[in-house]
């Protein structure tokens, strides 16, 4: 059995690889679909695969981006490991989703990924950040405002709702925002695709 001191950077690096499955191209290959990262907006997510593939095809990436993250975290907690480590877990897991070495570092975006990890963390803050990806999707139609939008409401959701995960929470809002530079820009330039 493990000790304390090997399992710790055992289960991060394991979440690290779980976040790197590369899901939206498991999918897409299986159902034959191109690969995602090669065509719509090369994006290897739940929205590209939908707008490339079909409902089926999205939805199965969606619900394998976000159980991979679920998984990370859970196997943290089940452990009884500590805050901070069940906190690093759920950042190599998005880590992994972002720059997946099983996927040549060519990630997604995180947000399905996140939001598992969220789940297994606390879920009424998975809610609350899910219902407003949803209220701005649902006004604007653009799935990258609503991710960015959630990315940074975040922190003030884990405050109010789950203040020990804050920290954790708020650097993955930032990597979360970081990654959709592009499409910020785009955003400023009114070019950003509709769903």
């Amino acid at each position: 059995m493990l000790t304390d001191s090997l399992l710790e950077p055992a289960l991060i690096s394991l979440a690290y690889l779980l976040g790197s499955v590369p899901t939206a191209l498991l999918v897409c290959n299986s159902m034959g679909i191109a690969d995602p990262r090669q065509q719509g907006s090369g994006n290897p997510g739940a929205t590209n695969v939908l707008r490339i593939g079909n409902r089926v095809a999205a939805v199965l990436t969606l619900l394998g981006d976000s159980s991979k993250g679920a998984l990370a975290v859970y196997l943290a907690v089940i452990t009884q490991q500590s805050p901070g480590i069940i906190g690093l877990c759920a950042l190599a897991a998005v880590l992994g989703h972002l720059f997946p070495l099983l996927g040549a570092y060519r990630g997604g975006k995180g947000i399905a990924t996140f939001l598992g990890c969220s789940l297994v963390l606390s879920w009424p803050l998975m809610l609350a950040q899910l219902l407003s990806w949803l209220l701005v999707a649902s006004v604007t139609r653009i799935a990258s405002l609503a991710s960015v939008m959630m990315a940074l409401i975040t922190p003030l959701l884990a405050l109010l709702l789950a203040p020990q995960l804050l920290s954790p929470m708020s650097l993955i809002s930032l990597l979360l925002i970081a990654r959709h530079r592009l499409n910020l820009v785009r955003l400023f330039k009114g070019q950003e695709d509709r769903f």
